[in-house]
C-alpha cells in the first residue's frame, strides 16, 4: 500500500478492488447525437450491413453491441458497443471521459441468435465475447471510476479462463491497430471526444509482467508476435519460453 493509501502494482500504477453495488437500478439515459454520429462512423469503417444486438431494458447505460461480419478488406468479425460513452467516466482528464469498446474474432466464429442470449455463467463460448463487451462498457459507470489505454481487467479474483478453450483470462485495453488512421478518436462536439478501445484478452503471466512493469514492458513482445485485437485463443504466452 502506497503512503496516500492507494493500493498500486509494482510499475507505480494503482490497483482498484470493487465490491458489488448496493444502490438500486437506474433507468439508463441516453445521448441521441453521440448514437448518430458513432453510428455514421461505423458505417465509414465497418460498413452498413452489421447485426446489432439491443439491450431491453438497461441499467445506468443502454449499451449495444454492433457486429460487423467478415469482408474482402477484413477477413474477420468486428464486435463493437455503442452506450458506454453516453456518459462520462470518473477519468482524470476531459479527453479520457468518453469510450467504446471493441474485439476482433477469427471468421470461424459462430454469432448467436439474439433470442439466444442466457444469463452469464450459462451460455456457450461463443456468447462469451458479447457478454465481456458489455461488462466492460458498463463497469466505470457501475463502479463510478474509468477504463483507458493500458487498463487491465481480470476475469475474476483469481483471474479464470474466458472460455473453455483457453488459458487467457484477463483483459486488456490498448488502442486499435486494424483499423487505420482516423479510427479513433472521433469528436462528437467541442465537449465530447469518444475514443475507441481494443479489448485484447491476455494471460495472467502477461498480466503479472504489465503489473511489474507497465504496460510499455509488454508491448514490444506483442509487436514482436504481432498480437493484435484479432482474438487468437490459442497465441503464445509471451511471458512464457
Amino acid at each position: 500500500m502506497a503512503e496516500d493509501g492507494i493500493e498500486r502494482s509494482e510499475s507505480g500504477a494503482p490497483i482498484y478492488r470493487y465490491d458489488d453495488r448496493e444502490r438500486v437500478f437506474e433507468l439508463a439515459e441516453s445521448d441521441p447525437e453521440a448514437l448518430e454520429r458513432i453510428e455514421e462512423h461505423l458505417d465509414t469503417f465497418l460498413g452498413s450491413d452489421r447485426i446489432v444486438w439491443h439491450e431491453n431494458i438497461s441499467d445506468l447505460v443502454h449499451i449495444d453491441v454492433h457486429i460487423a461480419g467478415p469482408t474482402s478488406e477484413r477477413d474477420f468479425y468486428t464486435l463493437v458497443t455503442t452506450g458506454m460513452s453516453y456518459k462520462p467516466m470518473n477519468a482524470p482528464a476531459p479527453d479520457l471521459q468518453y469510450a467504446e469498446i471493441l474485439i476482433c474474432l477469427p471468421p470461424d466464429w459462430q454469432p448467436p441468435k439474439q433470442g439466444e442470449f442466457l444469463a452469464p455463467g450459462t451460455e456457450d463460448d461463443n456468447h462469451a465475447p458479447i457478454r465481456w463487451l458489455k461488462y466492460l462498457a458498463r463497469m466505470p459507470h457501475e463502479y463510478g471510476t474509468w477504463l483507458g489505454f493500458g487498463h487491465t481487467v481480470p476475469n475474476g479474483d483469481p483471474p479464470v479462463p474466458f472460455t473453455s478453450d483457453t488459458q487467457l483470462c484477463c483483459a486488456l485495453l490498448l488502442e486499435p491497430v486494424l483499423f487505420g488512421e482516423g479510427f479513433t478518436p472521433l469528436r462528437i462536439r467541442d465537449d465530447k471526444v469518444v475514443n475507441f478501445l481494443s479489448l485484447v484478452p491476455i494471460y495472467k503471466e502477461e498480466m503479472e509482467l504489465k503489473l511489474k512493469g507497465g504496460v510499455e514492458a509488454l508491448l514490444p513482445r506483442f509487436d514482436e508476435y504481432n498480437i493484435t485485437e484479432l482474438l487468437d485463443l490459442k497465441r503464445r504466452n509471451v511471458c512464457r519460453p
